[in-house]
């Protein structure tokens, strides 16, 4: 995937922002490129809720095409999802789904920003997304973004006028917007942020409307299009070689996590938006038709644009360095534009277009890739000048720390290397994405450093400032320190440089529970981040709780390893929930992260560090039968869940299934959206339900609607119709409608205690047809809804039974709620013999 994101870099900023892999030179179309938009002074900003609900089609057309700076703010970072490659949950996947936007800005075009709003969950309406958000807070960081930004026009993805009729996070994104677009411009609103920037008044606000949100495309054809603008997005850019489609599909499939990878598209198309402030344009197919978006948009800016016009109008594709003394000229007098802003950014612009044209590489590297405060770490600093233009290197500087004060000539081709040592001081911050540092709530992250609010992802702790001398002009160029190797199998790696630990103790599991009072031998992992490391480790713990050992001395020779050390916690005879936290004391310091290390191919590596900590749950909990077969699906972490009370749980690879292979399992799960995501369940269906007619027990969990093809209208043995009920708030009234239905009462009474202490949601795309055959267990709705009784399912078939559910256990096992594990065992235990088979789970 990467070399097709650097084959389509056609910005400098795409090609100096891809920390995995080498800096790629760039083409003189690539600079001519960058000179287009430098010379465009225009302002787009798209806004939504989630990652993955860009329209990248249209970021791409803005940023490309038309050339202006195109931004997107997604309200949340997309935590509430699930995730398809790997077991990233709730922060560590908004950490990754971060990132895949940032890759898919890379390829677009556009930049990337955010508020705080937590994406806790599917919502039904913005009045309680916007309760949950905390809307004042919310809605500040909007119209910051909208101030520091400066959008001439703003899109929304979603209409703000259909509340309750959508996702309430897509709806409340549109609303927020809709009231940021003027509040941005009054000083009375939010005025603390005036420190940092100044009020704005953006020109224009549009919906990007479609056929979609009309019903139909008939309807959309018929409609009144009098206030809407049109554009064809599916232009083919010829110094690219490929069309806006085809870059739009590439940055949609970064986000793979939520299964978007997707063929490419090619030919024309429209893209339609609605105004809904500001004035119409004349020109129903220029967004930006009537605003000053030339160089005389700015006092003066008129000189540096007939500098700038005349590069682009007569650009040397066969020798861009003819260019540099006038942009040198157009450089000088950019510095002393009285507007910050412009000056700011079209100086940053025009320094990245100075060193492409001169082939320059400058470098700032690492041969490890984290180190501590206090440390000295070695960094090799490498500069050459692949041009003829003269440059001299007059210093370098990593931070406020001076690396070379010696002027150095950088000679057509040769290389300029030499090695310095980075002090990094004992205050130096660690390394972890900004909104994980504070512990937020339900609803919003907490970041007390106000500036970082909107910023897509923390500032690198260390920069290396060069400092170069074109014809007498010094221009700073800055580069982040950066942790660069090869692997033998991926050629040349760069990655963030971090600042960590010089230790961090985890737990393998995030959730114990203990099924009696016996005592469990519990493993905290110590992992060293520098050489010879000694201190001791202390288990933290709730007062009804116990622990053999109140501290243990550790040591760990090698940075890098790793030293697991006991400690045996005792739960209390009654049923309890409570954390336990290892507490790490070294050198005068106590440390009580863990390090979490998210790493994929299509992203750059990410450190995050998280308080380290385990919820410790004791249940009174009984269980019929042993040994359970699993059918992955998505990826969920119900198997090891379901360990942990003392069941046998083997994963079945789909493509063995037989009509025998079944047999010696008590039950067969089948993962969440198993019928979604593996097709080799089509061949196998026959001999899942003759198991379940044999006398087994079929567990289905979600499976989204209208996501299969025919083959799978028998994932059920009677009639089971998939619908887009759910019940999003996680404290809802639960009522038990089957009250004499075994599976409430054996081998656990479930109560309505059992439904306390849900998390994000009760469950999501039930039924709401079912043949005869079936008993709904239980009955739920949302606050002025009707009830919904889809959500657990049971039918007997043949000697066996068959249950369909959309309860969120994915999400309740994971973090140990304690009725969630009752009911899944009582599901498992259907059809057991209470006398024989009934036993007490053992430790």
């Amino acid at each position: 995937m990467r070399h097709l994101i650097g084959f389509l870099s056609c910005t400098l900023l795409i090609i100096n922002t891809i920390y995995s892999q080498a800096p790629k030179s760039s083409s003189p179309a690539d600079i001519y490129h960058s000179i287009e938009k430098l010379n465009f002074l225009g302002t787009a900003l798209y806004i939504a809720a989630h990652p993955d609900d860009e329209n990248t089609r249209l970021i791409s057309y803005l940023s490309n095409n038309i050339k202006a700076r195109t931004g997107y703010l997604s309200l949340t970072r997309g935590d509430g999802g699930q995730n398809l490659i790997g077991p990233e949950l709730r922060e560590l996947l908004g950490v990754l789904r971060t990132q895949e936007l940032l890759a898919a800005r890379r390829v677009d075009g556009g930049e990337q920003f955010f508020t705080r709003a937590n994406d806790f969950g599917y919502s039904k309406h913005p009045s309680e997304t916007l309760e949950i958000w905390n809307k004042e807070a919310i809605l500040g960081d909007v119209v910051q973004t909208i101030r520091k930004f400066k959008p001439d026009v703003i899109i929304n993805r979603f209409d703000h006028r259909t509340s309750g009729s959508t996702h309430g996070h897509h709806t409340s994104s549109a609303m927020l917007s809709f009231e940021a677009f003027d509040l941005a411009n009054d000083a009375t609103a939010y005025p603390s942020q005036l420190g940092i920037t100044k009020t704005w008044q953006p020109k224009r606000l549009f919906f990007n409307t479609s056929w979609w949100f009309y019903g139909s495309e008939e309807k959309f054809e018929k409609a009144d299009k009098s206030n809407m603008l049109n554009m064809n997005v599916g232009v083919y850019y010829p110094m690219m070689g490929k069309s806006n489609n085809e870059i739009a599909s590439l940055a949609s499939s970064q986000h793979l996590c939520q299964g978007f990878g997707r063929l490419s598209t090619r030919g024309s198309e429209k893209e339609y938006i609605e105004l809904l402030k500001g004035d119409l344009p004349v020109d129903k197919t220029n967004i930006f038709d009537g605003i000053d978006t030339s160089w005389s948009r700015i006092q003066g800016g008129k000189a540096i644009g007939n500098i700038l016009y005349d590069v682009q109008s007569n650009f040397n594709f066969k020798n861009p360095t003819a260019h540099v003394p006038a942009l040198l000229k157009a450089y000088q007098l950019i510095q002393k534009l009285s507007d910050e802003h412009w000056r700011n950014l079209k100086k940053e612009e025009l320094t990245n277009i100075i060193t492409a044209i001169s082939g320059l590489y400058l470098g700032a590297t690492t041969e490890t890739s984290y180190a501590n405060p206090g440390e000295i770490v070695d960094v090799q600093i490498e500069a050459v000048n692949r041009s003829a233009v003269i440059i001299n290197l007059k210093s370098i500087y990593i931070n406020k720390q001076k690396i070379s004060s010696k002027s150095v000539v950088l000679n057509d081709n040769e290389s300029f290397d030499t090695k310095a040592n980075l002090n990094i001081s004992e205050t130096t911050k660690f390394t972890s994405p900004y909104w994980l540092i504070e512990k937020g709530t339900l609803g919003t992250y907490t970041v007390n450093d106000k500036d970082l609010i909107g910023k897509p992802e923390t500032p690198r702790a260390f920069v290396a400032t060069f400092n170069l001398e074109f014809n007498g002009i010094i221009i700073p160029v800055t580069k982040p320190v950066m942790y660069k190797y090869a692997k033998p199998d991926k050629g040349e790696i760069y990655q963030p440089f971090e600042i960590i630990p010089e230790a961090t103790a985890s737990f393998a599991d995030k959730v114990l529970i203990f099924a009696d009072a016996s005592s469990k031998k519990i493993p905290v992992i110590i992992k060293a981040h520098q050489d010879s490391i000694s201190g001791n480790l202390e288990l933290k713990y709730g007062a009804d709780w116990q622990v053999d050992k109140s501290s243990q001395p550790f040591f760990i020779a090698k940075k890098g390893d790793e030293q697991t050390v006991y400690f045996n916690l005792t739960p209390p005879s009654s049923e309890s929930e409570s954390t336990i936290s290892p507490s790490i004391k070294l050198n005068g310091k106590v440390i009580t992260k863990e390090l979490v290390t998210i790493d994929y191919d299509h992203v750059p590596t990410q450190t995050v560090l998280l308080p380290s900590e385990t919820k410790v749950v004791r249940l009174n909990i009984q269980k019929a039968g042993d040994n359970i077969g699993y059918i992955m699906g998505a990826g969920d972490e119900v198997p090891t869940s379901l360990e942990q009370i003392g069941y046998n749980v083997q994963l079945i690879d789909p493509t063995t299934i037989t009509a025998e292979s079944l047999g010696k399992y008590d039950a067969v799960v089948l993962g969440i959206r198993a019928y979604n995501v593996v097709d080799e369940l089509k061949f196998k269906q026959r001999f899942i339900l003759d198991y379940a007619k044999n006398g087994g027990t079929v567990i289905v969990q979600y499976n989204t609607a209208s996501r299969w093809g025919n083959q799978f209208e028998n994932i059920a043995p009677y009639k089971l119709e998939i619908s887009r009920d759910r019940v999003t708030n996680e404290n809802s009234e639960v009522e038990i409608i089957a009250k004499d239905n075994s599976l409430v009462h054996f081998p656990n009474e479930i109560s309505q205690n059992d439904f306390k202490g849900w998390v994000q949601e009760r469950g999501l795309y039930f039924p709401n047809k079912w043949g005869a055959e079936f008993t709904p267990i239980l009955g739920m709705h949302d606050k002025d809804e009707e009830i919904t009784k889809g959500s657990l399912l049971i039918a007997p078939y043949g000697k066996g039974n068959y249950i369909y559910t959309g309860l969120s256990f994915f999400r309740e096992l994971p973090v140990g709620v304690p009725g969630a594990y009752k009911l899944f065992a009582n599901m498992l235990s259907v059809g057991k013999d209470k006398v024989e088979s009934k036993e007490q789970i053992k430790g």
